[in-house]
């Protein structure tokens, strides 16, 4: 049976209370159920915020039947930094946490995605497959070649993520022409097992859904994972092609909204 779609919406945040929606969803999910913290995280009103939040578009899911007013109506958020507005700004988010000259190096059009999130009711729906659309609409609109963006693990304790973390490493690494390599400050090898200690199994379940999908799609990682302690996260820097993406994302699509 096709899922009922029809509350939902898919479009860029166009109002203040679109982005404090934004905002309210993303410290629920990343302060009070992730634990992360910030200097610009408002604890009192329950916003997650940062300097990049003016600069950024704002892709958002919105289920009409929720209260726009109690900012509850975005149940979903991707935050979207094209490679312009970034070197107009000064910097990607990433560049925090990653040596990103590579994909500055190779002249074509980036963008950057960041602070994604889903609201806990509607994970595992077809919100997700919506806002996906509505990305891939975005880069293709915009003639994005390079995607990319950390995904995260919960917590700092790497050994406790050695299957996925080698997994990747040996499995995954982006071709040497476009790997972001993880900064010294917060630098934790992947390469933490040997390829014949992997149990695939293990790996491919301790991987966070959103890694999966744009590992399905093709992407593959930079070199080394960066311990974010103010998030509580270990994360890692996922790049995608979209000259392959192109056609692998109707095929994921379609088989994933139809029936």
């Amino acid at each position: 049976m096709t899922p009922d779609t029809s509350y939902f919406e898919t479009r860029l945040a166009t109002s203040e209370a679109d982005l404090l929606g934004a905002q309210r969803l993303r410290y629920r999910v990343f302060v009070e159920e992730l634990g992360a913290d910030g200097l610009m995280v408002d604890h009192t009103n329950r916003f997650e915020r940062d300097e990049f939040d003016p600069i950024v578009d704002h892709l958002v899911l919105i289920d009409r039947r929720r209260s726009e007013a109690d900012l509850e109506h975005i149940v979903g958020v991707y935050r979207l930094l094209p490679g312009a507005r970034a070197e107009a700004f000064g910097r990607f988010y990433c560049d925090s946490e990653y040596d990103l000259s590579s994909l500055r190096a190779s002249g074509r059009p980036l963008l950057e995605l960041g602070r994604s999130c889903v609201d806990l009711d509607y994970r595992g729906g077809s919100g997700m497959f919506l806002m996906w659309n509505a990305l891939a609409d975005y880069v293709l609109r915009n003639q994005i070649e390079l995607l990319f963006g950390v995904a995260s693990f919960h917590g700092l304790d790497a050994q406790a993520l050695a299957q996925p973390l080698s997994w990747l490493h040996h499995n995954h690494l982006a071709p040497e022409g476009l790997r972001p390599v993880a900064l010294a400050s917060g630098y934790q090898s992947m390469d933490l097992l040997p390829a014949a200690d992997l149990d695939r199994r293990s790996a491919m379940l301790a991987l966070p859904p959103l890694l999966k999908a744009y590992l399905r799609l093709g992407g593959t990682v930079g070199e080394g994972a960066f311990l974010d302690h103010e998030f509580n996260t270990t994360d890692v820097l996922l790049v995608v092609d979209t000259e392959s993406m192109s056609v692998k994302h109707r095929r994921f699509y379609e088989g994933r909204t139809q029936g």
